[in-house]
């Protein structure tokens, strides 16, 4: 390796080192912000379905204070997303030609968007059926409902969270079909495969009943075929490129 290029290479590891130190204050501020604005929300998430008309608990001193810290991450988290993924399209960008640079900037909205839609998606329709499902078998056995504050967010989190990371599914594939590790081709190909895998996951993540499975199944069936259809996109674009390359290389 020869000296310019180890400088090449210090400097990108320094460039890595002051975006993530970027990333990390920004993270650090939104936490902060997570953990003032966290009271108004929790009350706020408290009389809104399906908590309200149930009772919160704590069942050791420190799940209060654990339940205002996974906020302020969660808040911090949410503020940091689209830094980082300005970050991540900063760094990668030098080695991008000018036309790929002008179309993977706007992977940086589009994937903070999804994330909220995963979000929504998983709150407003996933989380209330799940919730109510236990709920009712704990009527059903004649058992007091107690809920524990952490504990209910905690099961919140957990069916929230997997569902907005899906929702990022078309960013990633538009990501590999642009480095040609994915194409419509093979995505044909995998379809039956991710069909049975967004079955189980909707079977996972929602009461165990066939209609509850169904009604999550559907959005991600959907969300994976627009997957696909963007990979074409690019794809074809691909292929018009490759053209062009090749009718100009056959004529030197």
């Amino acid at each position: 390796m020869t000296t310019n290029e180890e400088m090449s290479l210090v400097e990108h590891l320094g460039e890595l080192r002051k975006r993530l130190m970027s990333i990390l204050i920004v993270l650090v501020i939104g936490m902060v912000g997570g953990l003032i604005a966290a009271k108004p929300i929790i009350r706020y998430l408290k009389n809104i379905p399906p908590a309200s008309g149930i009772g919160w608990n704590v069942f050791s001193p420190w799940d209060a204070l654990r339940l205002y810290m996974n906020f302020g991450l969660a808040v911090g988290a949410l503020i940091t997303l689209p830094v980082a993924l300005y970050h991540i399209w900063a760094f990668v960008k030098p080695g991008l030609h000018e036309t790929e640079q002008k179309a993977s900037v706007i992977y940086i909205p589009a994937a903070f968007v999804l994330f909220l839609l995963g979000i929504a998606f998983g709150y407003f329709v996933v989380f209330p059926m799940a919730f109510y499902f236990t709920s009712s078998i704990s009527k059903s056995l004649d058992i007091t409902e107690m809920y524990g504050a952490a504990q209910y967010f905690s099961f919140m989190f957990n069916i929230i969270l997997p569902l907005a990371l899906v929702f990022e599914m078309p960013i990633v594939v538009m990501f590999l079909t642009k480095i040609r590790l994915l194409n419509p081709k093979r995505l044909h190909k995998l379809r039956r495969y991710a069909y049975m895998l967004m079955v189980v996951l909707a079977t996972i993540i929602t009461p165990p009943d066939a209609i509850s499975a169904i009604l999550v199944s559907i959005p991600l069936i959907i969300l994976y075929e627009f997957s696909v259809f963007l990979s074409g996109i690019i794809y074809r674009k691909q292929l018009v490129q490759d053209a062009e390359w090749e009718r100009e290389y056959g004529a030197k």
